[in-house]
């Protein structure tokens, strides 16, 4: 059996969906709209190449964490000064920077290298329920 490679000219368009974050945990609807955004779903997946889809997440700042998780996960921010480094919980952040959370879990789930960098691009993140990619007209992806 022969392996075949997709190149650039046989790519298809790119497909835009849509995911609404109140529906599902965070860590699960990471690892799908990071699949998404790597283009795992695609029959011809190619891992050197970007054949991921757009993805559009609405009502992040309503998204769940299981457990405790919002008062025990901490997230760490550090300037690079001595004794500068900040945490903040999961809670505090939801507050400050709803679409943080998310746009956090799904990077992290990216590969570590060029690619990452197009493919987290393709990535449309909102707060609130509305969102200005209408005219893509997304597909409702399923969490």
């Amino acid at each position: 059996m022969k392996t075949t490679l997709v190149k650039k000219v046989d790519m298809n368009a790119k497909k835009w969906f849509l995911v609404d974050a109140a529906k599902g945990n965070l860590g699960r609807l990471a690892v799908k709209v990071a699949n998404v955004l790597r283009g795992r779903h695609k029959v011809s997946y190619t891992p050197h190449m970007d054949e991921g889809d757009f993805v559009v997440i609405v009502n992040a700042e309503k998204v769940r964490l299981t457990g405790k998780k919002d008062e025990d996960k901490d997230y760490m921010f550090y300037s690079m000064y001595q004794g500068n480094e900040r945490r903040f919980s999961a809670k505090t952040l939801r507050t400050r920077r709803p679409c943080f959370l998310v746009e956090h879990a799904v990077k992290g789930m990216l590969p570590k290298n060029r690619l990452a960098s197009t493919m987290f691009k393709k990535l449309k993140v909102y707060a609130g329920a509305t969102h200005p990619h209408e005219a893509q007209n997304p597909i409702p992806l399923e969490i």
